[in-house]
């Protein structure tokens, strides 16, 4: 499939900015369920662009603005073919081994509620016991397009209801408590929750499954990734995921509106 991503970051400031510099991590990296055809990054304004990787092998892209500076729109667009691969992430550079992401902080750190939750569900085999955790998580909660308030996982557990964020959280968790180096992915899917509208950034998880590898899975749809999906970064949680973040050298208030649009691509 060809996917088209179309990116939006649009910064209004009440007060001018001295200085501006902003962590984009949007740009997707070449693997075997996924190739980059053509990807660029737009601002509005006199920037410098600085193109390098986190240590998770993330692609980032560090933008620094000088000021004074009240407006600034960030656009990214590019195109991706994509392959149904089974959620399996294979040919790609990974940094890191998967003992690291054995790693919790306390946005998926599993608590004894968590760790009830996660012995619930028993197989043997630990692909199957995968899937039967991430089709636990899609079932324990109602998940909803939009942003998150940075919930722990035994508070979205208790809530019943999270965001896609929220989601992957809480699945991070569940598989960490059942003995699985796990993280979370942002990107982009074309059957998210906020399909038909505008769209935010799109969030799943990652399993470690022996023998096998990485195996991407989404408490969304209920299954693995498929030819509908971007893959963007991974980290221990959100905060190593966010499209966009940084610092302002300046006072007032700052306002984010951010829009994504995916879609097939007819070319």
């Amino acid at each position: 499939m060809r996917l088209a991503i179309d990116h939006h970051s649009t910064y209004n400031f009440s007060q001018p900015q001295a200085r501006v510099v902003q962590l984009l991590r949007v740009t997707p990296n070449d693997y075997a369920a996924q190739t980059v055809i053509d990807w660029r990054i737009d601002v509005d304004c006199d920037a410098r662009l600085r193109t390098g990787y986190d240590g998770y092998g993330n692609t980032t892209t560090m933008l620094y603005v000088d000021g004074p500076i009240e407006h600034i729109a960030i656009t990214v667009r590019g195109e991706v073919l994509t392959e149904d691969m089974a959620g399996i992430v294979k040919g790609i550079d990974e940094p890191l081994p998967p003992l690291f992401y054995t790693r919790t902080t306390p946005l998926t750190a599993p608590d004894p509620t968590i760790a009830a939750h996660a012995r619930s569900v028993g197989s043997s085999d630990r692909l199957e016991r995968a899937h039967a955790l991430n089709a636990l998580v899609g079932s324990s909660i109602a998940i909803h397009g939009g942003r998150t308030a940075g919930a722990l996982p035994a508070e979205i557990l208790a809530r019943g209801s999270g965001s896609v964020k929220d989601a992957a959280h809480l699945l991070v968790a569940v598989g960490h408590a059942a003995g699985y180096p796990a993280r979370i992915v942002s990107g982009h899917s074309l059957h998210g929750p906020d399909r038909g509208t505008r769209q935010s950034a799109h969030y799943w998880a990652e399993l470690y499954v022996e023998r096998l590898g990485w195996v991407g899975l989404d408490p969304c749809s209920g299954f693995s990734p498929d030819e509908s999906y971007v893959r963007v970064a991974v980290g221990l949680d959100g905060s190593d995921v966010t499209p966009v973040s940084g610092m302002r050298k300046g006072g007032g208030i700052e306002e984010l509106d951010v829009g994504v649009f995916v879609g097939q691509s007819q070319d």
